[in-house]
Formats: C-alpha cells, sequence, structure tokens
C-alpha cells in the first residue's frame, strides 16, 4: 500500500468516528466546544503517532502471547507524557479534557492500529498510519463540536459569530445534542460514501 493511501485511508476513507464508528466515548463527550475537539484529537493524534512508531519498533521482540499488554504499556507511556504537558502548558484545555484524557489509554481507535497495522509494518508506514487516523479522529471531533458549539452558544472556538438577536439552543451542548449532531453527519458521510461507491 502506498505511503499517500495510508494516510488517506485514516483521514478520510477509512476515517475512525465517521466510516470505523470508534472512539465514541471522547467524541460524544468532549465536542461540547470547538477548542475541546480539536484538542482531544490532537492528543489522541500524539499518542497515536508515538505508540505506533514504538510499537513498530519493537514488533519483532514483543512475543505473540503478551503482544496486548505491551501495547497498553507503551500507549500508557505517551497518554502520560501528553496530560503532564498539558497540564504545563494548556491547563484550560486539561481542566476541560477531564477524565477523557487518561483514558486514552483504553481507545480503540488506538488498540486497532496498534494491533491491525503497527505490529505488522514499518516504522515509517506506521507513523504514517498513526497520523492519518490521528489527523481523520481531529477533523471529526473539530466538526462535531464546531457545530454543537455553532448551534448551541452562537459561537466557534469562543469567537461569537452569530447575529445578536440568535437564540442558541443550549440542548447542543449537552449529551442529546451530541447524539443528534453525530447521528445527521453519520448519516451524511454513509449517503456521500454510497453515492461515490456506485458512480
Amino acid at each position: 500500500m502506498s505511503t499517500r493511501k495510508v494516510f488517506t485511508n485514516g483521514l478520510i476513507f477509512n476515517n475512525p468516528t465517521f466510516v470505523q464508528v470508534l472512539g465514541m466515548c471522547p467524541t460524544l463527550a468532549t465536542t461540547t466546544s470547538a477548542t475541546n475537539g480539536l484538542g482531544m484529537g490532537l492528543a489522541t493524534t500524539a499518542v497515536l503517532l508515538g505508540s505506533n512508531i514504538v510499537i513498530s519498533m519493537l514488533r519483532k521482540v514483543i512475543p505473540d502471547q503478551i503482544r496486548i499488554p505491551a501495547f497498553v504499556v507503551v500507549i500508557a507511556t505517551f497518554v502520560t507524557i501528553i496530560e503532564m504537558l498539558l497540564q504545563a502548558y494548556v491547563t484550560p484545555l486539561y481542566e476541560s479534557l477531564g477524565i477523557f484524557l487518561p483514558l486514552i489509554v483504553v481507545n480503540c481507535i488506538i488498540l486497532a492500529r496498534a494491533e491491525a497495522f503497527a505490529s505488522k509494518n514499518s516504522i515509517f508506514s506506521s507513523a504514517i498510519d498513526g497520523l492519518g487516523n490521528g489527523l481523520g479522529f481531529a477533523v471529526a471531533l473539530t466538526i462535531l463540536g464546531s457545530i454543537r458549539e455553532l448551534i448551541g452558544a452562537g459561537s466557534i472556538f469562543g469567537k461569537q459569530v452569530m447575529w445578536s438577536s440568535f437564540e442558541p439552543m443550549s440542548i447542543m451542548t449537552q449529551a442529546p445534542g451530541a447524539f443528534l449532531v453525530l447521528g445527521l453527519l453519520l448519516a451524511l458521510f454513509g449517503s456521500l460514501a454510497a453515492k461515490k461507491h456506485n458512480a
């Protein structure tokens, strides 16, 4: 598989959120705003990139019987590093994401890429795969967060963009709004994919 195909597969054609429907817990919980969505997406991308590289480097060393625990240890190391960096340099985002930062350790997207790709491919290909899937997840979360913030608060990335008489739908920044927006985006993405497949 070419480098371009590996990257675009995770970013678009096999997007973790809109195609594989993975990582729904952080997707629904952290996308109350575009900033939170982007922050969680980039944190996950950094963990995915780092863990894919290390797991690919160690793929011939890790015994098959303990590969999953070994993958979790590698992933947990990167999550801890990212969590400490966010706490030190981006404290408001760290506090806003809360418990969902350490839960990146058990994010099925990262474990899936480690098992399905990084443990079987070269370091470079694994890095590209991690970057593509991570950015695909980040884009999906940012889109979801932007829509929810726009309709629920009249702003995007904290900047007011709607007219002064706009009445925000506060339900969009709550759990039901997350399900509603995600459902509509999944339907749209599925429809576009079907049209491309039938064309």
